[in-house]
Order: C-alpha cells, then sequence, then structure tokens
C-alpha cells in the first residue's frame, strides 16, 4: 500500500473521527520473548506519522528497539464499529521532558477537572520520555456502512451469485 492510499484513507470522516477521538489505540507488538502483546496506549498524530510516548524502560521500548513493526487498533463500541485498523514500522528516540503531543493525548481521555491533576503528576514523574513514531506502510477503515472485512465481503458477493 502506498502512502497516498493511507492518506486517502486517514482523510475519511469516520478516521478522522477515531484519530482524533477519545479511545486509545490498541498496539501490538512482539514482546522479546517472541510472544505477542497488545496494550491501549494514548497517541496523537504528526502529519503522516501516529506518534506515541512512554517511559523510558518499559517493556515495549526494548521489544520495539528489537523488532519495529507494529500494528494498531482504534475502534468504537457501538453498533455499527467503526474500526480504523494500521500497521506500520517504528522508530524508537528517548527525548529530554515531556513531548506537547503527549499532553495532548492525555488531555483526548479526560474530563476538564482531571487533567490539571494529571499534567501535575506527569510533570513530577517525567524527566524524559521515549517517542514511538509509527510510520504507516497499511491502513483499512471498516465502517459496516462503505466498508466491510473482505470475508464479509465475498460472502455477500457468492450470496448474490447463488
Amino acid at each position: 500500500m502506498n502512502q497516498n492510499e493511507i492518506a486517502e484513507i486517514l482523510a475519511k470522516p469516520y478516521s478522522q473521527q477515531l484519530l482524533n477521538g477519545s479511545t486509545p489505540a490498541r498496539l501490538a507488538y512482539d514482546g522479546l520473548d517472541g510472544d505477542p502483546r497488545v496494550i491501549p496506549i494514548g497517541f496523537w498524530m504528526e502529519g503522516d506519522k501516529l506518534v506515541m510516548a512512554t517511559v523510558p524502560k518499559s517493556a515495549k521500548v526494548a521489544a520495539l528497539r528489537k523488532n519495529r513493526k507494529v500494528a494498531l487498533t482504534i475502534d468504537t463500541s457501538a453498533f455499527p464499529p467503526k474500526v480504523l485498523l494500521l500497521r506500520g514500522t517504528t522508530e524508537v528516540e528517548l527525548v529530554q521532558g515531556i513531548p506537547e503531543g503527549y499532553l495532548t493525548a492525555g488531555r483526548k481521555v479526560m474530563t476538564e477537572d482531571q487533567y490539571p491533576g494529571w499534567l501535575e503528576g506527569v510533570k513530577a514523574l517525567y524527566s524524559e520520555m521515549v517517542v514511538l513514531t509509527v510510520t504507516l506502510t497499511w491502513a483499512k477503515l471498516l465502517d459496516f456502512e462503505t466498508t466491510l472485512p473482505k470475508s464479509v465481503e465475498d460472502l455477500i458477493n457468492a450470496q448474490q451469485e447463488s
């Protein structure tokens, strides 16, 4: 999949709702032991890249230094579901301080009353963070209105041909 195709998918209204909404991404990666992991994680977009930040000594940082490939999903639980599926390659960078995007991502998931206390705790805790920047290599939006999983499309087509 090329970058123009990915950009088209990310520009769709449902994709934009998911990318800018309060739902965390679910990040899938291979742990150092080779077993898969999936974790919820806050994120933000910088241009066409999906970005996250975390504790420098977290297990995911060590694993992503070894195997940079990831998959992510951002989805809703309402019916019909809206699901943005993403794959990419991660760059791992240690930075001083707290990335502004991390603070923006935090604001997306909490109330105005919760944010000041969270911000105070974050500033007291982190002197440095690791920024995980995902260059997307594949994207698919399933909105169950205009797009469906391929297997469902195939089943519908097979039934219509019968």
